[in-house]
């Protein structure tokens, strides 16, 4: 299993960045090429989503980019240090054919402020990921997204 992190600064201009290493890490990792728009679309949300939540909560820390490849699936976790007001969990099955229509995905009854806004954003990743769960607390949030990987051929 192979693992890169990534920290940055809650700043907009580090999320084309994300993005860039997100879809070179999956393309590396045997992630179909016709899914790696998704798979930037939908980093460049979360991400997004994180950097939000740091700027309207004033919180310092990085936001966390994990990309894990194992034998069969290429992970994403992306992290936020926002203190979320509920308990959220859910998790997406297969992908409707409009985005975050019927996903399967319980998105967190919408708050007030920024929170509020950003179901929006996960109605998107819901869409767009086959494979996704959120969770956050009062210590922050996560959202997880796998896609299938192909192994590379042998090598003789």
């Amino acid at each position: 299993m192979a693992t890169v992190e990534l920290l940055f600064s809650a700043l907009p201009e580090h999320v084309r960045t994300a993005r860039l290493v997100a879809a070179a890490v999956a393309r590396r990792a045997g992630v179909d090429e016709a899914v790696l728009d998704e798979v930037r679309l939908a980093v460049g949300e979360a991400c997004s989503r994180a950097v939000g939540l740091h700027v309207s909560h004033g919180i310092g820390s990085p936001v966390r980019v994990v990309l894990t490849e194992d034998e069969k699936k290429f992970s994403i976790e992306v992290a936020d240090d926002a203190p979320h007001a509920v308990v959220v969990e859910a998790t997406a099955g297969a992908r409707a054919g409009s985005v975050g229509a019927g996903s399967g995905a319980a998105v967190p009854a919408a708050e007030e402020g920024a929170e509020g806004e950003d179901d929006m954003g996960l109605a998107v990743i819901s869409g767009l990921v086959d494979d996704v769960e959120v969770s956050a607390d009062e210590t922050g949030g996560h959202i997880r997204m796998s896609w299938p990987t192909t192994p590379a051929p042998a090598l003789s």
